[in-house]
């Protein structure tokens, strides 16, 4: 019975916190869909559309977001992030909602980012650090399933509403208005995380935390190895998550309602991927998981290489990439960047690998029509199953083996036990 309870709590904290996956998914989708409407209504030149693009939920801000959110979780707690950035996200849509001009679109748009950043990054920590460790990877789930419905509802929102012009794109940023202040009520009911409150280190971590405590031989190792397996692959997903829609429209001919439906179909497939694959078995099988799946993006990035293209090799691409989003790198760096990092350090890793990735998205961003202009569509799959392969490669080779272990237990074979209160760290209950 109490074991039924403790589970029931786990679910309810690892529901809240995976509603920042919905919301940080939802906004990139939504303005990406309403950026159109924004140009025709405030007559936006280039450089205001690219300073839009630059500082979105998807890029910059988030980045930045990230960087102060990760910090700031593991100096005052998880709990005082996570919860406050739904109210700075509820600004930052309240500015879009009612913005007339240039400036508060761009505020808004940034703001939202900034909150979106630190709270996936106290989000994704307070997952790891509540899930038991049997069950981690199917707490970590949670999360990804909130990101592929996360955009698979706004996509579909957008679609119904799409007749309502700047109206209906509004309409949609107010749901997720109303998704981050349920959010912020259901989190200021639950309590901080066991791990941040317990940790014996943790009054003098406070202290002297920081970002360069990260640079650190025994840290900055397995900084360089999630690098390796989620930067390279996010160069690719920041092509599919952005450009997929025209690829699909270039390569199969297929009408731009069509190539939405196909990107809506991606997101279901990675809801499935995550729900079927990762959730059940990663927990236990976590190296053949990722092995499998990371490969579904060397297929689905293949297929641009064939010599005959056309709507059969989209949806192809779009099981396979799918697949791979859902239970591939992307949620099994979820685990490995909460498992590899001591309690005092795992938000602020987290933050600043999450700055890395979302700057290099962007960066990346603005070679990617270029390339595909100058050079065509193969080229540009070329270089991206490159960076998948190398990303499968780096996970299969350096993968640690941390299924089943408690996070203490990890930091404890990779970083020794604590110097003091060893014997209290042994007869504590294990999150």
């Amino acid at each position: 019975m109490n074991s039924a309870k403790a589970e029931s709590a786990f679910s309810k904290r690892t529901i809240a916190a995976a509603l920042a996956n919905y919301i940080d998914a939802g906004s990139i989708v939504a303005g990406s869909a309403g950026l159109s409407m924004w140009v025709s209504y405030l007559k936006l030149s280039d450089s205001q559309i690219g300073l839009l693009g630059a500082f979105s939920a998807n890029a910059i801000s988030a980045a930045i977001g990230a960087l102060l959110g990760g910090y700031l979780a593991d100096k005052v707690g998880r709990k005082a992030v996570y919860t406050n950035s739904m109210l700075v996200y509820a600004l930052g849509i309240c500015l879009v909602l009612f913005g007339f001009n240039f400036p508060m679109l761009l505020c808004g748009y940034t703001i939202i980012g900034i909150s979106v950043g630190a709270d996936i990054t106290a989000s994704w920590t307070i997952i790891a650090e509540n899930a038991p460790e049997k069950n981690r990877a199917r707490h970590c789930g949670v999360a990804q399933v909130a990101w592929a419905a996360g955009a698979v509802v706004v996509l579909l929102l957008s679609v119904l509403v799409g007749d309502l012009g700047l109206l209906g794109n509004k309409i949609v940023f107010a749901h997720l208005l109303v998704i981050a202040l349920i959010t912020y009520t259901l989190r200021k009911r639950l309590p901080e995380s066991d791990a941040w409150k317990n940790s014996e280190d943790r009054p003098a971590a406070v202290k002297k935390t920081s970002y360069f405590d990260l640079l650190q031989p025994k840290f900055f190792k397995n900084i360089l190895f999630l690098m390796g397996v989620f930067l390279i692959w996010n160069l690719a997903a920041g092509v599919m998550g952005f450009f997929m829609p025209y690829i699909y429209q270039q390569v199969g001919g297929v009408s731009a309602n069509t190539a939405n439906i196909l990107q809506m179909a991606l997101f279901i497939f990675t809801g499935l991927g995550v729900a079927c694959i990762f959730m059940p078995f990663a927990d236990q099988y976590r190296k053949t998981v990722f092995g499998i799946c990371a490969f579904m993006a060397v297929v689905g990035w293949s297929l641009f290489l064939l010599p005959f293209q056309g709507l059969p090799v989209l949806l192809l691409f779009v099981f396979a990439i799918g697949i791979n989003n859902g239970a591939g790198q992307q949620a099994n760096y979820q685990l490995w960047a909460s498992e590899l990092f001591p309690t005092e350090h795992r938000a602020s890793a987290q933050g600043l690998m999450f700055f890395l990735v979302r700057i290099s998205i962007g960066i990346w961003s603005l070679f990617v029509p270029v390339i595909m202009i100058q050079f065509g569509i193969g080229v540009m799959a070329g270089i991206l199953l490159i960076c998948v392969t190398a990303s499968m490669v780096i996970g299969l080779v350096f993968a640690p083996n941390t299924s089943g272990k408690s996070l203490e237990q990890i930091q404890e074979e990779l970083y020794g036990a604590p110097q003091d209160g060893s014997e209290k760290r042994k007869t504590r209950t294990i999150i």
